[in-house]
């Protein structure tokens, strides 16, 4: 009888044998594998997504470089800017030179040059130049340069605003190598204005992404227009109020790192400084109570010109905030929403987006000329009532003793101190409805990454043009 096979030391027999001719077959599949996977995180993906606002690169977007700049022009009624900013591949700010932009300005205006389209464009050439000089040669035809038009081109008559942006195209494709398109020039909507100065503040800040609570609002007083951006929940979003023809609303919805926010952001055109200035002297033939005793000229605004003259008896704080409170209809009767600032505008309905007020521009400028803040700090923090406190100073003053006692205060402005400083008390306490001992931050750059950006508007502008696909 055949003895009985031993099962185990068959199996055992087998396994072995099967390892010992799987090893070479499996080292070489091993090795395949190892090469697949290294191509594959070599090769580019072409579905990379920007982390600040899900959307894709541009296709130029890091292709020879591991920076994008960005050149954007803040055409402003008071004068011109050219904002310049690089980021790296996560939309970070990457410093050029010592600073994390390049940032330099001209006077006057490209609406000065009403009646001279070709001159209102080159006088953007010394800022161009400057921008050339700080972007490399080979990225300089990957580098987009827009050019936004504020308040003061919307105010021109006719034809004459759609004449200086032609002429501003032609210019750019002249006289730069830069990446650019007709529609990147134009006259910005106000309520772009100001949700792109939002971005900017809480950009910076660092609150994009976090819950809209966590954010701040902005007010930036320009020349021509104010406007006022903060976030609201999702509820009062859905409640807003449509504008007029109810084509329009009150709310933008934006997607930034990840996050809905619901913008308020409404743009007040004519309500500007120096638009402002322009309705405040319409008011009374005989002297303006907003004017300094001892002057007696002529503003010149949006191509008309007004007398500006002392009141017979002397400038007044009160009368004069009278006019602003009357130019600013704050009582309007046309008001139908549940609260308004002005002019029968929904004020957003308020709420923790709102809480922390970032006021921006003409604001700053006023408070450091005139002295009660420091205009080598970045930011302030004041309350409304410090600039009627200066107001009633500022009017208490004669012209000529105002040159002495405000230095720091351009001799074109030095007339309408008294003015500006009581309207923009107005603007805030009346018209946007703050309390007056609110304490709120005046801002001219915010701290980011050990160095100080401007908090205007382009930033924010300059985040959509590299975050957008092309």
């Amino acid at each position: 009888m055949p003895p009985k096979r031993n099962n185990r030391q068959h199996g055992e027999s087998l396994s072995e044998k099967m390892q010992l001719s799987r090893n070479p077959i499996l080292a070489i599949s091993t090795l395949v594998l190892l090469i697949c996977l290294v191509l594959f995180l070599r090769s580019p993906s072409s579905d990379s997504v920007d982390s600040f606002t899900n959307r894709k690169f541009s296709p130029d977007y890091g292709r020879g470089s591991s920076k994008s700049y960005v050149v954007i022009f803040d055409a402003g009624s008071s004068g011109s800017r050219v904002h310049v900013f690089c980021f790296d591949q996560n939309l970070d700010l990457v410093h050029i030179g010592k600073d994390l932009e390049l940032f330099v300005q001209t006077k006057p205006g490209l609406s000065s040059y009403a009646l001279d389209p070709k001159a209102a464009a080159d006088s953007l050439l010394s800022l161009l130049e400057k921008a050339k000089s700080v972007v490399p040669l080979e990225l300089r035809d990957k580098t987009p340069v827009r050019v936004g038009a504020t308040a003061g081109l919307r105010l021109l008559q006719g034809d004459a605003s759609d004449q200086i942006l032609q002429a501003v195209r032609e210019f750019l494709k002249e006289e730069s190598t830069f990446k650019t398109k007709v529609d990147w020039v134009t006259v910005l909507d106000g309520t772009q204005e100001g949700a792109y100065l939002w971005v900017t503040v809480n950009y910076l800040l660092g609150s994009l992404g976090k819950k809209y609570s966590d954010t701040v609002g902005v007010v930036d007083l320009g020349g021509g227009s104010v406007q006022m951006a903060y976030a609201i929940s999702e509820t009062d979003a859905a409640n807003a109020p449509r504008i007029s023809d109810g084509e329009d609303t009150y709310v933008k919805k934006m997607h930034l790192k990840g996050t809905d926010y619901y913008l308020y952001v409404h743009s007040y055109l004519n309500y500007g400084l120096l638009a402002a200035r322009a309705e405040i002297l319409k008011v009374g033939n005989s002297g303006n109570p907003c004017i300094l005793v001892g002057y007696d000229g002529h503003y010149n605004y949006g191509g008309a010109s007004y007398p500006a003259s002392a009141s017979s008896y002397g400038s007044s704080m009160e009368k004069c905030r009278g006019v602003a409170t009357k130019i600013l209809r704050v009582n309007e009767p046309t008001c139908t929403h549940m609260k308004c600032t002005f002019g029968g505008i929904w004020n957003g309905g308020g709420g923790d987006g709102q809480k922390n007020l970032f006021v921006a521009s003409f604001f700053f400028d006023r408070a450091a000329e005139a002295g009660f803040v420091n205009p080598n700090l970045p930011v302030a923090k004041v309350h409304p009532i410090d600039f009627a406190n200066e107001a009633k100073r500022a009017c208490e003053t004669n012209f000529e003793d105002a040159k002495s006692r405000y230095p720091h205060v351009e001799e074109d402005n030095l007339p309408y101190l008294c003015m500006d400083l009581v309207y923009e008390f107005t603007l805030l306490v009346d018209g946007f409805g703050l309390d007056p001992e609110l304490e709120i931050t005046l801002v001219k750059r915010v701290d980011y990454q050990n160095s100080q950006v401007e908090a205007a508007w382009p930033l924010g502008s300059a985040i959509e043009a590299v975050s957008s696909s092309t």
